[in-house]
């Protein structure tokens, strides 16, 4: 046997193999998609098979049988269109053109006894090679348009099909070759065929093993970041990333639904937006694999679920694969895989659909048992807050309220004795200072309720920052600290004016509470990158580095501040940093360990928003 017999044979046993292997599948599941394969091939095959059984006779075939092979040879390229149409809509304008195309030609060949004129076989060479081409470019493009598995597989078929084309096209220029020519092209044109052969094989029933390594470029990619899904910052998020990895994985577009418990519903999100389609157990497609929890699919759904045709009919979905996502029993949602066209699906695909939902599962119920964990944690902070408030409240309050209240029964007893004796003016100072202070105790505290709801920041007006932060340091008390204003330029926005005062007041007062006597406090106020910046700068004890991240937090303290000697709730500095992020500002520090700290104050020169 020549090279030349054998890639002729090997050919043709491609294009019978495939013809057997799609065939079954038509038999088992009927789809117009699958008849058409099926119609395509098996007139292959019945080509092939005239071409062998009659040298094998040793017969020369009746004219009937070589008008009945010309017909067939034709009717290919209208064949091929027809599949196409199963991969990607084809206009009805070009479907009819090509069958009037067909039915000439077929009437042309059966009419004319002799073999055709040059003119009618010219006319076929170019029928042939024209719609060859018009297939060859909508299948590239709808390779374009696909995804996965699917792409690889338009690809082999394109690539196939631009293969045949040419094959066709080379056989039948043949007629208008002599001889040596002919020899040559011949075995040109076996080559071509052997390769569309393969491809077709490749593309329209490949092996498990291949589309299994087709498939796992996605799949690896996919579990890999399986252990980073759970964390996402929302289940919107973790969504998204197993629809992209579904779609990237089958070639076909994916959606997830949750099942919802206490509303007994699927909600899956719309495509590219937060909105919510709610899907009832049992409805669609995608509702009857989740109540059967078993994989559903159909290759027709609006015939398959008459009651939603038009809903599929206005998405273009022609074929549906939904798979359940169940963990340990316990029903999460439903993995839904569809596309325009039925040939998307293999019997394979059932199970990597459910092997896909399968993961989702692992997935969301990882994220189920993180965000318990959250609420867990959440609680167990919140418990310990309230425990630390309640400790920090009434270890505060109680210091001035027993000040005052010891130095009011001591003016009474003495009052009593000597009704006559003059005023204890120290007492009632000391009375006075104490009752500030719990005034001041009780002030921060409504404060931090006021900034939890976001009510803080009142009404804002136009404010001269140097002009307000040197008449803070103005009303200070005189004492042994002094305070230095640096004004540089005018510094003027607009803020609640009360509220910018007690946040400049606050730290005046943060840097005097932390600094040794006679120690200096320096404030900065100027303008730079189009913000109002203010500085409050002191010689005190410092900060450590390691509770800088937390010392704006509410009743955060400094892990180097002695509770007795420096009174406090912790609030103060949780206040400033309210007051700054709502007026759409920010405030951090910078420190040193026995050298001193720096806090630093940034505004918008205009009405700012709320950040947090």
């Amino acid at each position: 046997m020549s090279a030349l017999e054998l890639t002729t044979a090997l050919t043709h046993a491609i294009y019978v193999l495939v013809f057997l292997l799609v065939l079954p599948r038509t038999l088992r599941q009927f789809t117009p998609a699958h008849f058409d394969m099926t119609l395509f091939f098996g007139v292959v095959a019945l080509i092939i098979l005239e071409s062998r059984i009659m040298p094998l006779l040793g017969v020369a075939p009746p004219a009937w049988v070589s008008d009945m092979v010309i017909v067939l040879f034709i009717s290919l390229p209208y064949l091929l269109l027809r599949l196409v149409d199963d991969f990607t809509r084809v206009p009805a304008v070009i479907l009819r053109l090509v069958e009037l195309g067909l039915l000439a030609f077929a009437v042309v060949t059966v009419a004319i006894d002799a073999r055709p004129s040059a003119f009618v076989t010219l006319g076929i060479v170019a029928y042939v090679a024209l719609v060859s081409l018009y297939c060859a470019v909508r299948i590239i493009r709808a390779a374009h348009r696909a995804l996965g598995v699917t792409r690889r597989r338009l690809e082999a078929v394109s690539l196939g099909t631009i293969l045949l084309g040419a094959d066709l096209l080379a056989m039948g220029l043949m007629a208008f070759l002599i001889e040596p020519e002919r020899t040559m092209v011949d075995g040109f044109t076996q080559l071509l065929a052997l390769g569309s052969a393969v491809a077709y094989y490749v593309g329209f029933a490949p092996p498990l093993v291949l589309r299994r390594a087709w498939q796992a470029p996605e799949l690896r990619a996919l579990l890999t970041r399986a252990a980073q899904l759970p964390r996402l910052p929302t289940t919107l998020d973790i969504v998204r990333e197993l629809e992209a990895g579904a779609a990237a994985s089958t070639g076909s577009n994916a959606r997830i639904g949750l099942w919802h418990e206490d509303d007994l519903v699927l909600r899956m999100w719309e495509p590219g937006t937060d909105e919510l389609v709610e899907v009832k157990a049992g409805q669609f497609i995608a509702g009857r694999a989740f109540e059967r929890q078993a994989v559903v699919y159909s290759g027709d759904p609006q015939k398959d679920d008459p009651e939603n045709a038009a809903r599929y009919r206005a998405a273009g979905v022609g074929a549906v694969l939904a798979a359940p996502i169940t963990a340990g029993g316990r029903r999460l949602g439903v993995l839904v895989l569809f596309a325009a066209r039925p040939p998307i699906f293999a019997v394979s695909d059932r199970e990597l659909a459910q092997l896909l939902a399968d993961q989702a599962a692992v997935i969301l119920e990882s994220r189920a048992l993180i965000d318990h964990a959250a609420r867990v944690k959440a609680q167990e902070e919140a418990t310990r807050m309230k425990e630390d408030f309640v400790s920090a409240a009434a270890h505060d309050l109680k210091t001035p309220l027993t000040t005052v209240v010891a130095q009011a029964e001591f003016l009474e007893r003495k009052a009593l004795r000597d009704p006559s004796a003059p005023p204890d003016v120290p007492g009632l100072r000391r009375i006075v200072r104490e009752s500030k202070r719990l005034a001041a105790l009780v002030t921060d505290l409504l404060d931090a309720s006021r900034l939890e709801q976001g009510r803080l920041v009142g009404e804002r007006e136009p404010v001269d920052l140097g002009a307000l932060v040197s008449e803070v340091v103005a009303r200070q008390h005189p004492g042994a600290h002094v305070c230095e204003v640096d004004v540089r330029g005018a510094v003027v926005g607009t803020y609640d004016r009360r509220r910018i005062e007690q946040l400049v007041q606050n730290l005046v007062e943060n840097a005097k509470k932390y600094s040794p006597d006679s120690a200096r406090v320096r404030l900065a106020v100027w303008q730079q990158d189009g913000e109002a910046r203010i500085t409050v700068r002191d010689e005190g004890i410092g900060i450590p580095a390691s509770d800088l991240p937390t010392i704006f937090e509410r009743f955060a303290r400094a892990s180097n501040v002695d509770d007795r000697k420096f009174h406090g709730m912790g609030l103060g500095l949780y206040i400033c940093r309210g007051i700054a992020e709502e007026h759409g500002g920010r405030i951090w520090a910078e420190s040193e360990l026995g050298k001193g700290t720096t806090f630093h104050v940034a505004l918008p020169l205009r009405e700012g928003r709320r950040l947090n």
